[in-house]
């Protein structure tokens, strides 16, 4: 017969643990889930049908089952848990980092028949947590660097601004379609289509289609009409990455859409509107084109209305370990993995080198590690053999603690230079108190300037 959700609780209690927004679960003497609340379906993404009658490690697959269970030790011991923290994997896969408390469960005779727990979803909290230690997150960019904060809040200020125009520059890998994306996702225009075309992956002729579309029999091969990335934008976003590598003409055929709202379709005899907004990007100089003569000034202003910056990885290394953190997240959730850390050695190597693919390079060195990884830490044998020959095995471990106490200071001296030296402004920008900030100038040897205005050797 059905099991029927809190058999084992009377009915008003079940009402309490139904209306609470913890998760409450409870298992019998086998370790089988016998009741599951409405809070511990929604966070773990497990339906109480799927979740009673199995055991209750294979539900949560937490950093908390097995040797390390707190509803263990708390049967074995006869003593509650309260609010031990840990995490675990919901049914989608997401790592979920969550607060337990647990208790012995009795019949009325007094009798120990299974055991309770109660687990608290901390993501909020977590999430304050990493703000408060200086995060800063606009949809996939994540940072502590306070140059990327400024950038950050740059694409909040445009994307307010509907139809204005914006330039990415960056190098490759920066993350320039992820910003492009957030200004999209922040604007009035998110419920529209957010379109990309990479202008250096095709010819001019196939590029020129693309933009704009064709009617049949424009050209050889035209069986159909086609619409261009311009028509399925529509009054969303279209995103023009690598515009630096239009040719000539079709940089005129742009700068009339800009101009004038309108196009033509390859072979149409009369235009059409366009509402879209146009955001382009760029890992080439386009200031230093139009000086060569290579793209045309009146294009670059039109498209340069907002200009933002994307600092390549190695001028924002701070960001290295938040960024690893982040990538071993999404990957777990992608290929159903646990992997939970990586080890201070590969650590220091990725901190040595020198990121010439930027955050991408980055993203595709975890997925390579997840690939060959088969516990739960990356190991320095999981990176590429370059990056494992960046340092000496025997000095990993000084050289790690060097990278992180020079990529520190560079923090700092740059953020007190940005604030004029004016140290609680500094303080305050880091997020840090203003001892810690005295404590941190003075044990990495910070010079500041004197009463002349001078640095102090």
């Amino acid at each position: 017969m059905k099991r029927k959700p809190f058999d084992t609780v009377g009915t008003s209690t079940e009402a309490i643990l139904e209306s609470i927004c913890d998760g409450v679960f409870t298992v019998d003497s086998e370790w089988r889930i016998t009741s599951f609340n409405r809070a511990a379906e929604q966070i773990t993404g497990t339906s109480r049908e799927q979740a009673i009658g199995q055991r209750c490690s294979e539900v949560f697959r937490s950093s908390m089952c097995e040797a390390n269970c707190a509803l263990r030790q708390t049967l074995e011991s006869g003593q509650p848990i309260i609010n031990r923290s840990g995490y675990i994997i919901t049914a989608a896969g997401k790592r979920v980092p969550i607060s337990i408390s647990t208790a012995v469960l009795r019949d009325k005779d007094g009798t120990i028949i299974g055991g309770a727990e109660t687990f608290r979803d901390l993501s909020e909290v977590e999430a304050l947590r990493k703000q408060l230690k200086g995060q800063y997150q606009l949809g996939d960019l994540i940072s502590h660097s306070p140059a990327m904060h400024d950038i950050f809040n740059l694409i909040t200020a445009v994307a307010s601004s509907n139809d204005t125009t914006v330039l990415i520059q960056g190098e490759t890998g920066t993350g320039k379609e992820l910003v492009a994306k957030a200004i999209h996702t922040l604007s009035a225009r998110a419920s529209e289509p957010f379109i990309a075309l990479n202008c250096g992956a095709l010819p001019d002729n196939l590029l020129e289609s693309e933009l704009f579309g064709h009617k049949k029999g424009a050209f050889t091969g035209a069986t159909i009409d086609k619409p261009g990335r311009f028509a399925l934008a529509g009054k969303g976003t279209l995103f023009l990455d690598e515009i630096g590598e239009i040719s000539s003409a079709l940089q005129v055929r742009l700068l009339r859409v800009l101009q004038e709202h309108s196009y033509e379709p390859l072979g149409a005899t009369k235009s059409q509107k366009s509402q879209v907004r146009i955001i382009a990007a760029t890992n080439r100089d386009l200031s230093a084109m139009v000086k060569a003569g290579t793209f045309r000034q009146d294009l670059f202003y039109r498209i340069q209305v907002v200009q933002i910056d994307l600092p390549p990885l190695r001028e924002r290394m701070e960001d290295i370990a938040l960024l690893t953190e982040h990538f071993i997240s999404h990957f777990n959730q992608l290929l159903n993995k646990q992997i939970t850390d990586i080890s201070p050695e590969a650590m220091a190597c990725l901190v040595a080198h020198d990121w010439p693919g930027n955050v991408r390079e980055l993203e595709n060195i975890i997925e390579r590690a997840f690939v060959i990884c088969p516990d739960s830490t990356i190991a320095r044998h999981h990176l590429p053999v370059a990056l494992q020959t960046a340092i000496p095995r025997d000095e990993s471990h000084l050289d790690m603690q060097t990278h992180r106490d020079s990529h520190e200071r560079q923090l700092i001296v740059s953020t007190l230079e940005r604030n004029h030296y004016n140290r609680s402004a500094a303080a305050r920008e880091l997020n840090i108190h203003k001892t810690t900030l005295y404590r941190k100038i003075n044990a990495l040897a910070i010079p500041l300037p004197d009463a002349d205005g001078r640095r102090k050797p």
